[in-house]
């Protein structure tokens, strides 16, 4: 098992912003709502000492809009909670689920109806790497 490895660019270049919703209908002149230039670390990084990045592998997150090969942003400042979306250690084995606690039952669900939950229980190996704050992934 491999730890989480912190990338860090060399280099910050800010992108140009448009500040307005893109139609998908009729075109608009996009020079009249052009903003301020933005860094995309600053959009998606809240925490950046305590953010990693991984990718994602499989298809048992695809109903929350994760996808095989999608770059997850990882926060591990933020403090798992029901319903969150983490990167856990389970008995050695990686993975990403949602986060669900029920009284005091703790579970890993995943977001394709072919897998079963992650019962967690006392007796298993369990580290929480972070909650996921953001996937970043590719329309082609």
């Amino acid at each position: 098992m491999t730890m989480p490895c912190k990338l860090v660019a060399e280099k910050q270049i800010p992108v140009q912003f448009y500040d307005f919703g893109v139609s998908a209908g009729f075109p608009s002149p996009a020079d009249d709502y052009k903003e301020k230039k933005l860094d995309l670390n600053d959009l998606l990084i809240r925490q950046p000492e305590a953010t990693f990045f991984a990718k994602a592998s499989g298809d048992s997150m695809i109903g929350a809009g994760i996808h095989d090969g999608d770059m997850l942003i990882v926060d591990r400042s933020i403090t798992p909670s029901d319903g969150k979306i983490v990167i856990a250690v389970v008995n050695g084995e990686l993975t990403v689920k949602r986060f669900k606690v029920s009284g005091r039952n703790a579970q890993l669900h995943s977001e394709n109806p072919k897998y079963s939950p992650i019962n967690l229980s006392e007796g298993d190996s369990i580290s929480v790497w972070g909650v996921v704050t953001n996937v970043v992934h590719s329309l082609s």
